[in-house]
């Protein structure tokens, strides 16, 4: 994999002494320390208070001292798959997840709260309702969102992101009817009788972006639906502190788009950009990228490119992931694949010639057997021991499966939260197999690199909560999921919230770890994960969030 070369934008930071109770590094020898050295952004030494006064001395600097107490500091959370934008657009929206609604009328009442606060004519947008969590066990109707308005567009987006329901208005306005036809990667879902029932899915949400808006073909879910660029922005900006809120200083945009491009470079422009993104371009853009030569990864220290985003099959919480067979929880479900087998080979192969990571979002053993089978044979055709290529999620993978990742250098990115809030879905969708969702166990003993992340706004960027769902695999109705031999250690699981990220995102080098010569990137928690009791992990309280060796947040 090509390294970046980084632009340093924090050379006028000051000198600090950083001490606290424990230190972990999450370097190669997992060391613990008591005291950190930074200047100009990044670590000069780590290890003891002596050693690091030491080494300012030997500097020439007089670092201003900063003693955090009892507190225990760790690296900087590294979300290697999240939507930034996606998740600050939907804090605009109407939540209306098992928090807040559990049956679809409160639903509808939510939105209808909402649409008469709203000005006359503006779309009305819920997020975050999961079908089995409701009462009725299923998706809400059009007929039942058209109590919510009439005369506007109402939509209600899955948890999952990849669809949701929408009412009678939005469906003429964008000229679907009985008789259209699914678009290829979406469907318009209808009943016994063939009416529609509101539900779409994946690239059947083309019908919400307006005629002038990011259009992707059947390339997967079409989430970017636009606003005005300063609200954007101001969207960036909400997600962002809520990121930082969390411990995140680094995220892995996994669906990028003009869209979301164009929001980047006007934040970093307007100096906004306080966390570092790495940037994955979505496959329709493929073309443009080659034709650019956007080969290997470039960009400055805070906004890079780092390689393509794919679509193998759907989503397990939508029941769109591809079982050819049905699925259990509904026979007539099989879900899709986004493309044929050798069209995805092909993509691929070009994707990897170039020198580019790729990052396929695959679920069901048999989108995931597309996605290895793909990488090896262009890792056969164009050897690279460092291609990092990685399959987003990775649910289900098989055994065997498993073995080949490890000897390709396949890097799944798995979401543990994911099972954590709806954990018990995926039994109920697949049955039995359903359990060994994110076999994190399974990938450690078998020597693969695997990383944790959020999927924001899928689920909430909260580093600590996936680490204790990772430790306990017991979900938000507290069920276990599957053998103990799922579990990996509080340890392993840091790590893959830190330096693992780093790996996958190619940033090893200069983050994910507190090492001398990397960025200060680093979070200040009040209890140390590594020891407190598993099921309490996520309740420690995130003090502060310090990127570039500066307090980016304070709790």
């Amino acid at each position: 994999m090509r390294k970046l070369t980084a632009f340093d934008r924090s050379a006028q930071t000051a000198p600090r002494l950083i001490t606290a109770a424990a230190i972990h590094t999450a370097d190669a020898r997992d060391t613990v320390a008591t005291a950190m050295l930074t200047d100009r952004g990044r670590i000069l030494a780590i290890g003891t208070p002596e050693a690091c006064a030491d080494a300012a001395r030997d500097a020439g600097v007089t670092p201003e001292q900063v003693d955090l107490g009892d507190a225990v500091i760790v690296p900087g959370f590294v979300d290697a798959h999240a939507h930034p934008l996606m998740y600050g657009q939907m804090m605009t929206w109407v939540d209306c997840g098992p928090d807040k609604a559990g049956s679809i009328p409160e639903i509808v009442a939510l939105l209808r709260q909402a649409a008469a606060e709203l000005p006359a004519g503006r779309p009305v947008r819920g997020y975050g309702y999961e079908q089995r969590n409701l009462a009725e066990k299923r998706h809400p109707t059009r007929f039942e969102l058209d109590e919510v308005a009439t005369d506007r567009e109402v939509y209600l987006m899955n948890a999952s992101g990849h669809g949701g329901v929408v009412n009678s208005y939005t469906l003429t306005l964008g000229g679907v009817d009985r008789d259209t036809p699914n678009p290829d990667g979406g469907e318009y879902f209808r009943d016994a009788d063939g009416e529609l029932t509101g539900e779409i899915s994946d690239a059947a949400c083309n019908i919400l972006t307006g005629v002038h808006g990011v259009k992707i073909g059947h390339h997967g879910p079409n989430f970017h639906l636009a606003d005005e660029p300063e609200e954007h922005l101001r969207q960036l900006d909400a997600a962002t502190r809520s990121f930082l809120a969390g411990g995140v200083t680094s995220i892995g945009d996994c669906q990028v788009t003009r869209r979301e491009f164009d929001m980047y470079l006007r934040l970093a422009e307007a100096g906004r950009l306080e966390l570092r993104v790495s940037m994955y371009l979505l496959s329709h853009l493929l073309d443009d990228a080659l034709e650019m030569g956007l080969v290997g990864q470039f960009g400055n220290a805070h906004l890079s490119f780092a390689g393509i985003k794919f679509y193998a099959d759907g989503t397990l919480g939508g029941w769109t992931a591809y079982f050819p067979d049905g699925y259990v929880g509904d026979p007539c479900r099989t879900g899709q694949l986004y493309h044929e087998p050798a069209e995805y080979t092909a993509l691929i192969s070009r994707a990897h010639a170039a020198g580019l990571q790729t990052a396929t979002h695959a679920q069901s053993p048999t989108a995931i057997e597309m996605v290895v089978s793909a990488i090896e044979a262009a890792l056969a055709e164009h050897p690279d021991a460092d291609a990092r290529h990685r399959v987003e999620h990775c649910g289900l993978p098989t055994p065997e499966q498993i073995e080949r990742m490890a000897s390709a250098g396949i890097r799944p990115v798995n979401q543990t939260q994911h099972y954590y809030n709806w954990g018990e879905g995926v039994e109920e969708a697949i049955g039995t197999p359903g359990e060994r969702f994110n076999p994190l166990g399974e990938f450690e003993r078998a020597g693969v690199g695997f990383t944790i992340s959020s999927d924001a706004p899928v689920a909430e960027p909260l580093p600590l909560e996936a680490i204790q769902t990772a430790v306990t695999r017991i979900t938000r109705r507290g069920h276990r999921l599957g053998p103990d031999d799922l579990r990996i250690s509080a340890l392993a699981a840091l790590r893959a919230h830190t330096i693992e990220g780093a790996i996958s995102i190619g940033r090893e080098d200069d983050l994910g770890s507190l090492e001398v010569g990397k960025y200060a990137d680093f979070v200040v928690l009040g209890a140390d994960p590594l020891t407190v009791d598993a099921e309490q992990i996520a309740a420690i309280p995130v003090r502060e969030t310090w990127v570039d060796g500066e307090r980016r947040h304070r709790a």
